[in-house]
């Protein structure tokens, strides 16, 4: 076999036997690349992962396709994920899938069972993968399918009748479904759960492939859909869209409406973007743990898995200056760290520290801590600039949005304070999307439940620092956090500029200042901000606060402050979807990210285009709720 091509697997068994049938699965089965051909975006559901070769085919095909669609989508079952090694042992030998499954290998970690999105070819081709029993999870999620893969025969589980009809609630009337040596009793199943079944034919690797497509004769019931029903209408193209803010959630938001085909403007009152709660120096993420795996916890897994995908995606080759993956360590200061699990694949994520890492981060043997692997530091705006660097998004510095309207034509329309338009040449928009941090509610005229939250960070040059302070290995959090040591902007410059002569600095923080919104900060409260920053440092790095305490004093230049206020829902969870689904059409919003922006912001992006398309959701639908606008 040549190493560089596929084997076309004529004969039955082997590498070759798989692949052919793979590819006769999913490409002659599901009618590709025909089917696929000039669509916004193609669904396809794989009941049965396995090791993702029919993933990969129709990634594959994907990219070799030049009518392929925007966004290729892909929801898979598995009950219990494989490893990367075992992942790239199956994988065939070739020079067309070698390079699609190093990347999937890379990605599998940290699989617990639940909803876990990875994301390829920068957004654009994007795997579900949903770990636990096939049946109850797509009862959960309810993905619409175009085309249905079912599993091998030696697999059981596809073939029973509970799974059959969770599969059926998922296909949209006219989806192709095609299994391989089905039993049968197969048909007579797919028949009563409303598919008109195909007479099975013999393929070229051998085994026969039934086909069906789903055409049921009675009117198929809806059930309980996961979240309210938000969906363009089938067939209504991306159009113009306004997002008012140009922090972390709204370069988020019109990031992932710009890869779905959507024209974006974003709107901003400052001169520049991340100039609000977003302008921080740099901040960490990292997830967040439990005892018993909260709702936050798993939210913080799913949005440091896109965060960390993001960023690999976006700025690979600034890793270290505008960002970096180095693990973080939480100090639990005066409690334990409890995990939820002592094994498995959580150990990806989370787990004790080694005595190394205590010593690197200059804490006892015994101090209470987790290290968190998936964690590190970033520049959000970096990150903002980087994300809205895009051909279809254009920016708007200096236009403060007073409120939106929507006029007899449909269209959303920016106004000033004096109630006029905010600039005549935008045109109006079929979509509007509110991130406009403390402000969401004006813009938006709905009220919002919005709680103000004021943080002052403290933040200085290591040139500056007292000499023999024990600067930790890694960023540290727990009470507050440290980034220790990140390039930050030149000297006289603002810490929110990166530059190309940057240098390095130190960000600790923050306060949280409960229904406080006044900025600038008054002399009195900068005072006890920095006060409250020095308490936190002296809790959670007691071997470095000692040598830096002194420069904490008012009037010395060693530690600078930078507040900013942001704002947080009553539950604390951010706000994601429309606001009024009847009253307002078109009118969304992503906001209350409170102190957990960098975690959670370009998840909420992705929900909100998925929700807006759609699309399988990129998380749990349980999770999915609990950050969905209309919950208040």
């Amino acid at each position: 076999m040549p190493g560089n091509a596929c084997p076309d697997g004529r004969e039955p068994g082997g590498d070759g036997g798989a692949l052919a049938r793979a590819r006769h699965l999913v490409l002659h089965g599901g009618g590709l690349p025909d089917a696929w051909a000039g669509q916004a975006q193609w669904r396809l559901l794989d009941v049965h992962f396995s090791r993702g070769l029919n993933f990969l085919v129709a990634w594959a095909a994907w990219r070799a396709d030049t009518h392929r669609p925007r966004v290729l989508h892909c929801v898979a079952c598995t009950a219990s994920p494989p490893g990367a090694d075992e992942l790239l042992r199956a994988a065939p030998q070739c020079d067309e899938l070698q390079p699609l499954a190093r990347q999937l290998a890379e990605q599998c970690w940290g699989l617990l069972p639940g909803v876990h999105r990875l994301a390829f070819e920068g957004g654009r081709v994007l795997l579900t993968l949903c770990v636990g029993d096939a049946q109850a999870l797509l009862r959960q999620q309810q993905p619409t399918a175009d085309t249905v893969c079912l599993g091998p025969a030696s697999d059981p589980d596809p073939w029973r009748m509970q799974t059959l009809k969770a599969v059926a609630r998922c296909c949209r009337r006219g989806a192709r479904l095609a299994a391989w040596g089905a039993p049968p009793s197969l048909p007579e199943a797919l028949a009563a759960s409303g598919f008109t079944v195909q007479a099975a034919a013999n393929a070229p690797a051998g085994g026969d492939l039934l086909q069906a497509t789903f055409d049921p004769p009675w009117q198929p019931r809806a059930g309980q859909p996961p979240l309210p029903h938000a969906a363009l209408p089938d067939g209504q193209p991306p159009g113009h869209c306004l997002v008012v803010g140009a922090g972390l959630a709204g370069a988020a938001v019109a990031a992932s409406l710009a890869r779905r085909g959507w024209r974006v403007t974003v709107l901003d009152a400052s001169a520049a973007p991340a100039a609000g709660a977003s302008g921080l120096p740099a901040g960490v993420f990292a997830s967040h743990v439990s005892p018993d795996d909260s709702v936050l916890s798993r939210l913080s897994r799913a949005g440091v898995r896109t965060t960390l995908q993001t960023l690999a995606a976006l700025a690979p080759q600034a890793k270290g200056v505008e960002w970096d993956d180095t693990g973080v360590l939480e100090h639990g200061v005066d409690t334990p760290v409890r995990l939820a699990w002592e094994a498995g694949p959580g150990l990806d994520w989370s787990r004790p520290p080694t005595p190394q890492e205590l010593h690197a981060s200059h804490l006892s043997t015994d101090a209470p801590a987790a290290w968190h692997a998936r964690g590190g530091w970033v520049s959000p705006p970096a990150l903002v600039r980087r994300l809205l660097a895009q051909p279809a998004i254009a920016w708007h510095g200096n236009a403060r949005v007073a409120r939106l309207q929507r006029d007899g034509d449909g269209l959303w329309r920016a106004l000033d304070d004096a109630g006029n338009l905010l600039d005549a040449t935008l045109p109006g928009a079929e979509l509007a999307v509110v991130c406009a941090g403390p402000a969401s509610a004006g813009v938006a005229g709905v009220p919002l439940p919005l709680q103000m939250l004021r943080g002052q960070l403290a933040w200085g040059w290591h040139a500056d620092a007292p000499s023999g302070a024990a600067w930790p290995a890694h960023p540290v959090n727990g009470h507050g956090n440290l980034v220790p040591c990140a390039p930050l902007a030149g000297p006289g410059q603002a810490p929110n500029a990166v530059t190309g002569t940057a240098h390095l600095g130190w960000v600790l923080g923050s306060t949280f200042e409960r229904d406080q919104a006044t900025l600038p900060v008054s002399p009195a409260d900068e005072a006890a901000g920095r006060a409250a920053n020095r308490d936190k440092l002296a809790r959670l790095q007691p071997a470095l606060a000692p040598v830096l305490a002194p420069a904490f004093a008012p009037g010395l230049p060693a530690v600078h402050t930078w507040a900013a206020v942001r704002c947080a829902a009553p539950d604390r969870l951010p706000l994601v979807g429309p606001l009024d689904a009847q009253a307002l059409p078109g009118l969304w919003v992503s906001t209350a990210m409170g102190a957990r922006g960098l975690t959670l912001a370009l998840l909420c992006g992705e929900l909100l285009a998925a929700r807006l398309h759609g699309e399988p959701l990129p998380l749990q639908a349980r999770l999915a709720q609990a950050l969905a606008s209309e919950r208040l």
